[in-house]
């Protein structure tokens, strides 16, 4: 049994926090340059410049990328051959946000659902947990923003309207939500599983680099044809038209009941801010 130790958690978390919060991925990056190169629109054209020059302000002054340094979501998987010492792997995970967003002087934007008191620290984390071989401990981070999280939708279709439906239901949730996940976007869709799985994997399909392709060539197919579909609505950088309303559409397949349909639709904003790390 291998031990790991709660200090280290605490402090791999912290860092993945302020990381993520200031410094643009590379495969955002380059699809930011490749949309420039491709875009037709002088409005997108300089949304996308000014995208990329606010990615190397926030790489120099190590200050966030944007303003909202979103809800902090995490998948764990934790090793079934490793044992966490000095701590209870949530709480330490906690404290790590705590520590990240005080230190990283990252916005905390947790609070009560209904007296929307602020909780002060950016906790309680959204955790996932998911037991697995071996005796490492994984954990991924990711930053929410509100704006983009409040156009995703869950919904249960009927069984019968197979992929065509998913399209659709896609394609128009991206079109209702216009402007306002301040877009180009990154689309995570689950499909199957049960009303709250589907949910669960759609969010998680957003942890994948923007330029892999998915190992199965049918669901590949699928997710190019999403986001082919989405970008020829033209609604562009930042709603202002062009050829860029997504950046990537990434899907997760999984079995469900005979009966359901369950289909998630989770967006991501332009600013793609997430981080791993093995101990």
């Amino acid at each position: 049994m291998r031990e790991i130790q709660g200090t280290d958690i605490v402090e791999a978390v912290a860092a993945m926090c302020m990381k993520a919060n200031t410094e643009l991925p590379q495969d955002v990056r380059a699809k930011f340059e490749r949309a420039m190169a491709e875009e037709t629109s002088p409005s997108a054209k300089e949304v996308l410049r000014q995208l990329l020059e606010n990615a190397d302000l926030s790489m120099e002054t190590k200050l966030p990328l944007c303003q909202d340094c979103g809800l902090a979501v995490f998948y764990v998987e934790v090793g079934d051959d490793c044992k966490v010492v000095g701590g209870n792997l949530r709480e330490l995970i906690n404290e790590g946000v705590r520590k990240g967003y005080a230190d990283g002087y990252l916005r905390k934007s947790s609070c009560d659902p209904l007296t929307r008191a602020n909780t002060g620290d950016g906790t309680p984390a959204i955790i996932h947990f998911d037991m697995v071989p071996g005796d490492k401990l994984k954990i991924a981070y990711m930053a929410k923003g509100g704006g983009a999280e409040n156009m995703s939708r869950v919904t249960m279709l009927a069984p019968a309207q197979g992929w065509e439906g998913i399209k659709q239901f896609v394609v128009n949730r991206v079109a209702e939500a216009g402007p306002n996940p301040c877009p180009p976007t990154i689309i995570g869709v689950g499909i199957g599983g049960t009303f709250e799985h589907a949910a669960k994997i759609a969010k998680k399909t957003l942890l994948r680099k923007l330029d892999d392709v998915h190992p199965d060539p049918k669901v590949a197919a699928m997710e190019k044809e999403l986001e082919d579909a989405v970008n020829a609505l033209g609604i562009g950088p930042m709603g202002l038209g062009g050829k860029t309303t997504v950046l990537g559409v990434k899907i997760a397949l999984e079995p469900c009941h005979l009966a359901s349909l369950p289909l998630a639709v989770n967006v991501q904003c332009h600013s793609q801010r997430h981080e791993e790390v093995e101990l």
